[in-house]
Order: structure tokens, then sequence, then C-alpha cells
């Protein structure tokens, strides 16, 4: 039992600490967008792929994330 007092302790420690700190909001994103590599897409559906139950959860998961050829067969919305 005692194992699991200290836990809490510390994790109380741990949230009056980052509420001491305010909100942790990232930097404003300046310029031009990173564009993402053929490479990159590649390798991203590659990885969708070997993550896939079938075939048809493949093109699903491809859709969902931006990664299947557009409609027109051209680059994938995640390179537009």
């Amino acid at each position: 039992m005692s194992g699991s007092l200290e836990v809490r302790k510390f994790l109380w420690t741990q949230d009056e600490s980052m509420s001491r700190q305010g909100p942790n909001v990232p930097a404003q994103r300046t310029g031009e967008p990173s564009r993402i590599s053929d490479e990159q897409v590649h390798r991203a559906r590659l990885a969708v792929a070997r993550g896939a139950m079938s075939a048809e959860d493949c093109r699903m998961l491809l859709d969902m994330l931006g990664l299947s050829p557009g409609e027109d067969g051209g680059a994938p919305p995640v390179q537009r």
C-alpha cells in the first residue's frame, strides 16, 4: 500500500507544478509549411499497408490519412 501512496504523492506534486507553469501552447508556425516528399509518402504508405488487416482496410486507412492518389490520379492530398 505504501507504493500506491508514494505514486499518488508524486502525481499530486507533478500536477501542482504543471498548474503553476500554465498551459504549454506551441508557437505559431511562420513561413511556408514544409512539403512532404515522394519518399515520405511512399514510406507512409508501406507502413499503413503493413498494419492493415485487409486490402479494403488498407484503402480506407490510406484515404483517411490523405495518402491515396488524388481523384485525378495526381498527387495525394497530403502533398497538396
